[in-house]
């Protein structure tokens, strides 16, 4: 009777938290922990919590809770009843797997890689057992893939296929059929890539649950990119859907987020009150006496540093002044300098940022609104029943010369290769773009990955520029850009075989528009160094330290 008492408490706070009072949920968890209740229900109970911390993002909250949950299963084991006993290793699974994807959502990869592989030591043919070890599987895919080990990462997500397979879980294998996608579009096997994805996409093309609706919309982008790279121009129709199904998430994640502003503000509004109340009680508490003593100390060692700092004062106040004199120009010299910089670096970033809102502007509604106004004037065609008017012929190729060029300006203005696939493609992209008949660019990249995107403009915008001294000033036949990460820094090297220039005799920093891009790596607190001479071309040099993007959820 004791134990399903417990039971019972437990199913009335899950209801609450299956209904969305992540609130009252908690403080009713919190409050149960509190009393004698048995394990199993202990170990329910503090997984809830857990939960409730994920759902709203307080993910290191979350790890907090999901340790404890471990810490009941490992030290309660000898006094479960036969019963919770035999699903211990159901819990340790489900809790293994969650810690494995908090720590991926904080960017902790080598915990989570830990945790991951602790799921897959337990061996089972439950289907539970088995959904669980294909969802660690998928992940550890996803993290090896991150760190380009394409190999490692096919042989996880392969399994990870063939389990939800087997289960018929068909938006947990359409996400990993995703993945694998993915590596075959990392390896350069885009004819595979575009079978693959196009394969995940028909498993769920009747889903229209949240979670598969983000699977899609991310499908549809990575196969717009590898269509983009067939030269397959279907590559915008794949695009525009993936922005469509982007836009209905968006609206969901607003009012999700309204939601979890609400519950921190209640939530935080009660704690912040209890944790007044017991100041003011410890406050009271206080012995009235120490309090004046203490004021006293207090009192007496202002005027004692007071009446020291006077005499010493004025004893040296001649050689204070002359020093304070110096001090002063030496910080007034320095806050120019830095002012210079950080007006130029303010100035870099304005232009970056509206450069960046007129593109996605141009894209995202003009671009939508004339697709809109030729889809009309294709319709209004079906009302004539002989010829078209000449005049909706002209209009039609009006809007779709503008569509072309208002894409062409989009680009120009921000990379949409930069944008939604990152740093390592756009500046493949550039390398092709600025090679002609006359100077080839090739490109050398290692061991990158998806970076903050602020940061990934800013490397883009400094190699550009870098690249249009080259075409201008440099007269070279050849050209490489080289970026490699190591040891959370990023090194770019960029040469050139061209005809170099003296750095005696000029100030290179004086031209070319190297003292913009100085202030920038400045500000970015990176390294920045240039090695050339007459007819021996030029190698430049940068080091960055890298801004991590948000960490993302794997399925």
């Amino acid at each position: 009777m004791f134990q399903e008492s417990d039971s019972l408490k437990y199913e009335k706070i899950e209801k609450l938290f299956k209904d969305g009072q992540d609130e009252k949920c908690l403080i009713n968890a919190l409050e149960l922990l509190k009393h004698n209740i048995n394990e199993e229900t202990k170990y329910k109970t503090t997984f809830l919590i857990s939960e409730i911390f994920k759902i709203n993002n307080n993910h290191t909250k979350s790890i907090s809770y999901l340790k404890k949950a471990l810490k009941i299963l490992k030290e309660d084991n000898n006094n479960l009843d036969s019963k919770y006993y035999q699903t211990t290793d159901l819990y340790l699974s489900k809790t293994y797997l969650n810690l494995g994807n908090e720590y991926l959502r904080l960017g902790k990869q080598d915990s989570s890689i830990y945790f991951y592989n602790k799921t897959l030591e337990i061996k089972s043919l439950d289907k539970e057992f088995i959904s669980y070890r294909a969802k660690a599987l998928s992940n550890l895919s996803g993290v090896f893939m991150q760190d380009s080990l394409y190999d490692k990462a096919k042989e996880y997500v392969l399994e990870a296929i063939t389990i939800h397979r087997t289960l018929n879980n068909k938006i947990s294998e359409a996400a990993a059929l995703g993945n694998l996608a993915s590596i075959y579009l990392g390896v350069n096997d885009f004819d595979k890539a575009k079978k693959t994805y196009n394969e995940a996409l028909n498993l769920i093309k009747f889903e229209n649950s949240d979670k598969a609706l983000r699977i899609r919309e991310r499908l549809y982008l990575n196969l717009a990119y590898n269509l983009y790279i067939l030269k397959d121009y279907e590559a915008y129709r794949y695009q525009e859907l993936s922005y469509d199904l982007k836009d209905t998430l968006r609206d969901k994640e607003i009012r999700r987020m309204i939601e979890e502003l609400d519950f921190k503000y209640n939530f935080e509004s009660q704690k912040e009150r209890f944790q007044k109340q017991e100041e003011l009680k410890l406050l009271k508490e206080k012995d009235k006496a120490r309090t004046i003593v203490l004021i006293g100390l207090v009192i007496f060692t202002i005027l004692l540093v007071l009446s020291v700092y006077f005499y010493l004062r004025r004893k040296n106040l001649a050689l204070k002044l002359k020093q304070t004199e110096l001090l002063q120009n030496q910080k007034i010299e320095k806050l120019k300098s830095e002012s210079q910089v950080r007006i130029l670096n303010a100035t870099i970033d304005g232009k970056e940022s509206e450069r960046k809102q007129i593109a996605e502007t141009l894209h995202d509604s003009v671009s939508a609104l004339l697709s809109s106004a030729n889809l009309h004037l294709q319709a209004t065609r079906k009302q004539f029943n002989g010829s078209t008017p000449i005049e909706i012929d002209k209009t039609q190729e009006i809007i779709l010369e503008a569509s072309h060029k208002i894409r062409d300006l989009s680009h120009t203005l921000v990379s949409s290769v930069l944008l939604k696939f990152g740093l390592k493609f756009a500046i493949k992209e550039l390398a092709e773009k600025y090679s002609n008949s006359v100077l080839n660019i090739d490109t050398n990249i290692k061991n990158t990955r998806r970076y903050e995107q602020n940061f990934e403009i800013k490397v883009y915008n400094i190699t550009q520029e870098f690249a249009n001294n080259i075409l201008k000033h440099s007269n070279a036949s050849n050209a490489l850009i080289e970026l490699k990460q190591e040891n959370e820094k990023l090194y770019i090297t960029i040469s050139d075989d061209g005809v170099g220039f003296d750095k005696n005799s000029i100030n290179i920093k004086d031209g070319l528009g190297i003292n913009q891009i100085d202030a920038r790596i400045q500000m970015m607190k990176g390294e920045f160094n240039i090695q050339s001479s007459l007819n021996n071309g030029t190698r430049i040099s940068i080091i960055l330290p890298i801004v991590e993007k948000v960490a993302f959820n794997h399925v």
